[in-house]
Formats: structure tokens, sequence, C-alpha cells
């Protein structure tokens, strides 16, 4: 399924690729991520067009920066996932485009820069070290919603696949 991440597929090897100019390990990696990266911005910027011109920014910057990522301070895909998050969050705050902005979407805003902190996360579940504002808050739910919300918004899963994941 095209969703659904290859387990043994190399992020940071991926990476390491697209900065030696290899087109191929760029094409790799959206076919492996697009879909979930497209669902993240959507669920960001509230409208499929603005999403999609997001994305391919992402891998515009993905491409261009691959260079730039350090595994020291984080997983590849997180690194990747950051890229596309952050672009979508900005045009968000920036208003390049008037939209309605709902509560997710503020809430988004609000922790904006403690997404900023964690952008380069370890790991999907390991945010306690530099996770910011949002730690706290991550804290105080039971351990299944909050590994349903990092699901979600680490990893763009659907609620579908949030569920198949966990057995619910």
């Amino acid at each position: 399924m095209p969703n659904r991440p290859v387990p043994d597929f190399d992020y940071e090897a991926a990476l390491a690729q697209c900065a030696a100019g290899r087109r191929s390990a760029l094409e790799a990696l959206y076919r492996h991520e697009g879909p979930r990266l497209l669902g993240v911005a959507q669920r960001i910027v509230r409208d499929r067009a603005r999403a999609e011109d997001i994305v391919h920014d992402a891998f515009v910057n993905i491409w261009n920066r691959a260079d730039s990522f350090d595994a020291t301070r984080g997983s590849a895909r997180g690194w990747i996932y950051s890229v596309a998050r952050n672009l979508a969050l900005n045009a968000v705050r920036d208003g390049r485009h008037e939209a309605a902005v709902d509560d997710d979407t503020a809430a988004a805003l609000d922790a904006r820069d403690a997404m900023d902190a964690w952008h380069d996360t370890r790991d999907a579940f390991d945010w306690r070290d530099s996770a910011g504002r949002i730690g706290p808050c991550l804290e105080q739910l039971e351990p299944v919603r909050r590994n349903c919300v990092l699901h979600a918004y680490v990893e763009g899963l659907s609620h579908s696949e949030i569920a198949q994941r966990l057995g619910a």
C-alpha cells in the first residue's frame, strides 16, 4: 500500500543520496512519504491545493537542504516531516492566503515555538527532552491517547491507520 512506510526504507541513506544529487532518492522519498506529508499539510492548511503546493515546496527544500541533515540531532524521517510541517505552519501564520483558521490550526500556531524546538525529534515518541511547551500537555494524556496524537501529528497517519496499528 502506498500510504504505509516501508519498514526497511533507509531515510538517512536517501537524504545522503539527495545531497549527492541522485534524483532517484528524492523520487523514492516522495513515493514513500508524499501521501502522508500531504495529509499532514492538508490538516494544517485545510485546503488540498495549498497542501499540494506545500508538499512540492517541501520536497524542493529537502532536495536543496539534504546536506544539512544531521543524524545526531534526530531521525531522517522526523527531519523530512519537520520541513513539510514548518512550511504548512508558516503558510497559515504568514497569511499568504486568506483562510478561516479552526481551533486545531490555531492550537498548532500557538505551539509553533515548541514545534520548532521539537522539529528534529529523534523518534516520534522521544519527545520528553526537547518538546518545549507541548511536553507537559502530552504528559497529561493517557498513554494510548498520547500515542494517537503522536501517530497523527508526527507520522501523519490517518484515523484508520492509527486504529489498525493500535488494534483498536
